[in-house]
């Protein structure tokens, strides 16, 4: 596949993951914004439970995961990503019954979605750095994120507009048919012959390793900020709004809508200019972000505050992620070993907030979880 906007013809590899992740995130779309909230509920409002939930779910991931590369060895990576669909509907299944019985579907559900990360994460991220290639990696990088903003426009007012008038539910049966169409582009994905040659303990050693320090810190500080983002901000403009679904999604698209037309541009620079600096001056401004989220009031000041954060994030987000390949790639035959620290990294980051969130949230408000979020931003400059 040829564009003027890339250099040259890009990979049938690429295009295939591409094409089945942007499947995924419009029944991902549906969901992603107000799940925090469904769980919010499903927990009689008692926050902590919620947090407690993404904690179990990203330990388990974390603990198993070097055992789980090496199964993939004998299943293969795009197998291993086809299989992982089942696993998400498997999820989204779960919390469908969780009315039914709570503590019994939650466990199910938790453990699914520990099956999918395992089976899809890595594989996908290591296909992903296998498949963009360096004249064009910010570029493809810069059109998966765009696509999914676009995407992220249109999905949370439709899935707002569901909810208040359906419930969870019938949103739930759509995301699931939806995450079942991403198999047939998967399938179309050149095999790829990465072996995880790491033991469990000598993945943790070169996780600890002062060689990988700068790796694991940045790629943890993502986690981090990026669990605030998805987990906490729903549940605190939702909060705001007093509930309405409806408006939420509105807001959040009119939001992506302010942003979006950027991305593109961002990721066609990123292959031009320094990309650590780019990463600098973004993540200052992002956390500024943050730090201006603690005080919002209105509707209006979520408008115009997510709006700045949506467009710094860009200026953050594309060059970390672009750069975060680049290294993944330059290992040769052990990017996916190094795929694996990296998301060790990541999944540990999410855990070390909402730890920490627990603790914000009942001694100053949920609203100063920000300001970990803002502090976390700044130490993806390590990468």
């Amino acid at each position: 596949m040829r564009f003027h906007y890339f250099q040259g013809k890009l990979s049938q590899g690429f295009v295939a993951i591409y094409s089945g992740r942007m499947i995924q995130f419009i029944g991902w779309g549906l969901l992603n914004l107000f799940l925090p909230i469904f769980l919010l509920l499903t927990f009689n409002y008692r926050i902590e439970l919620v947090f407690l939930y993404y904690i179990v779910g990203h330990s388990g991931y974390v603990l198993l995961l070097p055992y789980g590369a090496r199964i993939l060895n004998k299943i293969g990576l795009r197998r291993s990503l086809i299989i992982s669909i089942f696993f998400a509907t498997a999820y989204y299944l779960c919390l469908f019954l969780v009315d039914y019985n709570l503590l019994l579907f939650i466990i199910l559900a938790v453990i699914a979605l520990i099956i999918f990360r395992i089976l899809f994460w890595y594989p996908f991220h290591t296909d992903l750095a296998k498949f963009t290639d360096h004249y064009n990696r910010g570029k493809e990088i810069g059109l998966l994120w765009a696509t999914q903003s676009f995407l992220t426009i249109v999905m949370p007012v439709i899935a707002g507009f569901l909810i208040g008038y359906y419930g969870f539910n019938l949103v739930f049966i759509i995301a699931i048919i939806i995450y079942l169409a991403s198999i047939i582009p998967f399938m179309t994905l050149p095999q790829t012959k990465e072996t995880f040659t790491w033991g469990y303990l000598e993945t943790y050693k070169r996780f600890f390793s002062r060689a990988n320090r700068k790796l694991v810190v940045a790629n943890m500080a993502n986690g981090a900020e990026n669990a605030v983002a998805i987990i906490i901000w729903p549940i605190f403009i939702w909060q705001l709004l007093k509930g309405n679904f409806f408006t939420m999604g509105v807001l959040s698209s009119l939001i992506v809508l302010a942003t979006v037309i950027l991305q593109l541009a961002v990721g066609k620079y990123t292959d031009i200019f320094d990309k650590r600096k780019m990463i600098k001056w973004g993540s200052l401004f992002y956390a500024t972000g943050w730090l201006i989220k603690i005080f919002i009031l209105t509707s209006f000041q979520i408008f115009i505050v997510g709006a700045y954060h949506g467009f710094t994030a860009i200026f953050k987000d594309t060059p970390f992620d672009t750069l975060n390949y680049e290294i993944l790639a330059d290992h040769g035959h052990y990017v996916d070993e190094y795929t694996v620290i990296k998301e060790i990294a990541v999944q540990t980051g999410k855990v070390l907030i909402l730890v920490f969130a627990i603790i914000v949230v009942f001694n100053l408000g949920l609203n100063w979880t920000f300001a970990l979020a803002a502090l976390a931003s700044l130490f993806i400059n390590f990468l």
